[in-house]
């Protein structure tokens, strides 16, 4: 978190040094922390943070959800459900996600005949999209345990059920881990592409004041800086807890050989 503070603080006082030395007039008065209007303005932009986060984690827990779901069915010995997984990812992975937003929230309730608010349909457009990249990530970490960890679970007399839920699952979501961590700091910043259906997230806040201010440069800085300092937090908690298991996966191993 100080590292954080650090850069923020930092990016701000570059930006600022580069409107001292240009012959841009630069209107930093509308985000300055020392003026009324700019405290305002500030706490009016920090506001769409709890939307921005909330949006986040929802879509999160339902696409990886959805994702482990679906992998099920791509490592499944059936050619038809491995065909329904397949179908299932190439189309939500190639259709852009701003289109997918516009099409839940206006041909989803043509389809289905009820009214979608923007939250919702901004959830489930980000969902289906991230569930797709998810199942592929989930399918890849399974595929990667070795094969000799399903004979030696077989010999143990493990059930298939209990052989993915004791040594497969545990191993791929430990591998997974880099990959999962990615797709969340991409579903955190895709959060801002529902602000064309009216979610009042962090840059639909900017772009409502950029339009009474009449500050965008200054405004789409600031709201910049807000997305950098929330993709930092959540980068540095996903490599703390990778470090967390690799080191119990480093302290388990060495247990093993000291025959604890």
């Amino acid at each position: 978190m100080p590292k954080v503070i650090r850069l923020t603080a930092l990016l701000l006082m570059v930006l600022g040094l580069a409107g001292c030395g240009s012959s841009q007039e630069w209107g930093w008065y509308v985000v300055d922390p020392s003026l009324k209007r700019g405290r305002i303005n500030i706490s009016f932009l920090l506001s769409g943070i709890p939307w921005t986060i909330l949006l986040t984690l929802c879509c999160v827990a339902i696409s990886n959800i959805l994702g482990f779901l679906i992998s099920l069915m791509g490592l499944s010995k059936s050619k038809i459900l491995r065909g329904i997984y397949r179908v299932y990812v190439e189309v939500f992975r190639s259709i852009p996600p701003l289109v997918s937003i516009f099409w839940v929230y206006y041909g989803l309730p043509i389809l289905i005949d009820i009214d979608l608010a923007p939250f919702p349909a901004g959830m489930i457009a980000l969902s289906l999209y991230g569930s797709a990249f998810m199942a592929e990530i989930f399918r890849g970490g399974v595929q990667s345990i070795a094969k000799g960890q399903f004979e030696a679970s077989d010999s143990l007399g493990l059930s298939y059920l209990d052989t993915m839920r004791y040594v497969i699952f545990p191993q791929a979501l430990r591998r997974s881990l880099p990959a999962i961590g990615n797709q969340l700091v991409i579903t955190l910043k895709m959060t801002s592409l529902v602000s064309v259906i009216g979610v009042s997230e962090v840059l639909r806040r900017g772009n409502e004041l950029a339009v009474t201010e009449y500050r965008p440069l200054e405004i789409y800085t600031f709201v910049a800086i807000e997305y950098l300092v929330l993709v930092l937090i959540v980068s540095s908690a996903v490599r703390h807890f990778e470090r967390k298991l690799g080191a119990d996966e480093r302290l388990g191993g060495g247990a093993q050989e000291q025959g604890i």
